[in-house]
């Protein structure tokens, strides 16, 4: 079974387009990463001086003393009660008059915001790279009418559909686990050099790029597994672009729930979690009377959860059911 396995990753690695599938998981996110850098910069010298002259030509063109002195006369009108004295002039001008922050793009390059921004796109381009280097990977064997060949020197095809599916998904999952581990690193040492790295950010970042890893692979099980079952690589593509663009809209016509929404599950593996609009769940609570959550909120009204576990046991059982659907026809049905 080793050598077999050995076997199919040596074809994997050697197929043209799978090869330029996994230089597009690279480059994606050196595209992304690079982005997300150069966009929250710190401002250089020249832009700082910039702002500078541009503050100072805005302060000069207003006289901003009479509303100052309005706001030291009766701060509790400007929202600073309790302040006196040199303090109270000093905020007065910081709420009244032009500040030099004002005129610099001051966004910081913030982890957690990459994770949910940045990074969850890379994720989803991860996931649907895989998902066609698996699909292809597959597909060609049965275009090529290889799989005949194949079947020469192994004739059992328990063992061949074993070998195809475990090179799939453990090359999805190590690519995917490398490259995002290498992407919030990245982020990590940039937001670290410029002080702005936050403790447990990066631990956070991490994991939410292994489980988008463990979602590359179960996506690349699941297109080898469809393209197996319908030996063709163009049925499954359209199958699953189906189901990504009609899918949602299928549901809300049958109405279902939002909560057995693929794209919604997809998304509560990524982000351990995430919440959904549901009727059943609006309550009337106008004074806010409701519990609070572990952050001292009240839950958000019409709202519902699907865990880590629900999604896990959603797409689960899709990807269950295409698996042994794949390799009963595979041992059933005659090979060309």
């Amino acid at each position: 079974m080793i050598r077999l396995v050995a076997v199919e990753l040596r074809r994997y690695l050697h197929r043209r387009a799978v090869l330029l599938l996994l230089v597009a998981c690279v480059a994606v996110p050196v595209l992304l990463g690079t982005v997300a850098v150069t966009e929250t910069a710190p401002p250089s010298d020249a832009e700082i001086a910039f702002a500078q002259r541009q503050l100072e030509q805005d302060r000069a063109a207003s006289d901003y003393s009479q509303i100052v002195a309005d706001c030291v006369a009766s701060p509790a009108d400007f929202g600073l009660p309790g302040l006196t004295g040199a303090e109270l002039e000093e905020q007065c001008r910081a709420q009244v008059e032009p500040q030099l922050e004002w005129y610099l793009d001051n966004r910081r390059l913030d982890l957690d915001d990459e994770r949910r921004g940045s990074g969850a796109a890379v994720a989803s381009f991860l996931a649907i790279l895989l998902l066609l280097a698996g699909t292809t990977f597959t597909g060609h064997d049965w275009a090529s009418r290889s799989v005949s060949n194949q079947l020469l020197f192994e004739p059992r095809r328990g063992r061949v559909w074993a070998a195809k599916a475990v090179v799939v998904t453990g090359a999805a999952l190590v690519v995917g686990a490398i490259v995002m581990t290498t992407y919030f690193a990245g982020l990590g040492l940039v937001a670290s050099s410029r002080d702005v790295l936050a403790d447990g950010q990066l631990l956070d970042a991490f994991q939410m790029g292994w489980r988008s890893a463990g979602v590359a692979a179960v996506g690349a099980l699941l297109g080898f597994s469809l393209t197996t079952l319908f030996r063709s690589t163009v049925a499954t593509i359209g199958l699953l672009l189906g189901v990504a663009v009609a899918g949602s809209l299928l549901l809300a016509a049958l109405g279902v729930e939002e909560r057995w929404n693929p794209a919604i599950n997809l998304a509560a593996l990524v982000q351990d979690g995430t919440t959904y609009y549901s009727e059943s769940a609006c309550v009337e609570d106008p004074g806010m009377e409701g519990p609070l959550d572990e952050d001292g909120y009240y839950h958000e009204p019409c709202t519902e959860e699907v865990t880590f576990a629900d999604a896990s046991a959603y797409v689960g059982s899709f990807v269950l059911v295409a698996g042994v659907a794949s390799l009963v026809s595979f041992r059933r049905r005659d090979v060309p």
